[in-house]
């Protein structure tokens, strides 16, 4: 399985091809730049900010692929609005500071954030760092996903066990039986286990 954050991957994903950035930058010469810059790419730049409060309210809005964001912003700092949108998973996130701000580079890794351009920065340095961040954000929905079935499957076998239970007690059938009726239930009804685990529990379904 490839790395997401393999060279291999990134360099699959540094073409512009429609992606979808964001720009929030609060210096009007160095936005334009990135926006000339990403859109002669083939980047489609969907909207840009010179704060960080505004800027967060409209990427959660628009939902693009890619923020970039100056570390250092009016209203909200970059650094602030990068923890919000990573720890929520909205989209991937560039963070643009200049060389004098190595410090605070740190502290937005630290905010979750692996992709960071310095000022003054290369064309090619764009794309890099697109494709870094998208590969963050991707690797991070992969790990949520992982994390929100595991937790399902820790839920569904909970309520089967209560269900069992039920049934052990309540009925009288043994645990080979109360597993068995669940499964033929399930599979009669052409329903999820979890589902008719709940009916059993709420006394709607006896055997």
């Amino acid at each position: 399985m490839t790395d997401p954050l393999s060279p291999e991957f990134v360099s699959e994903t540094t073409e512009g091809h429609g992606i979808r950035v964001f720009v929030a930058e609060d210096e009007a010469i160095i936005r334009l730049d990135i926006v000339e810059t990403l859109s002669s790419m083939g980047f489609e730049v969907v909207g840009q900010s010179a704060r960080g409060d505004d800027a967060e309210t409209q990427i959660r809005e628009l939902v693009p692929d890619v923020a970039i964001l100056d570390i250092k912003m009016p209203g909200r700092t970059g650094i602030e609005v990068a923890r919000s949108l990573t720890n929520d998973l909205v989209c991937a996130v560039v963070i643009l500071s200049a060389f004098s701000q190595r410090g605070l580079v740190e502290e937005a890794i630290d905010a979750g954030v692996l992709a960071y351009l310095i000022k003054p920065f290369q064309r090619n340095e764009i794309s890099v760092q697109i494709g870094v961040a998208r590969a963050r954000h991707q690797q991070m929905k992969h790990l949520a996903d992982e994390v929100d079935s595991l937790h399902q499957r820790l839920s569904d076998r909970v309520l089967l066990d209560r269900a069992k239970g039920v049934l052990i007690d309540n009925h009288g059938l043994g645990e080979a039986e109360a597993m068995r009726f669940v499964q033929k239930r399930a599979m009669d009804q052409r329903r999820a286990v979890r589902d008719v685990a709940s009916d059993i529990l709420d006394g709607s379904l006896e055997p």
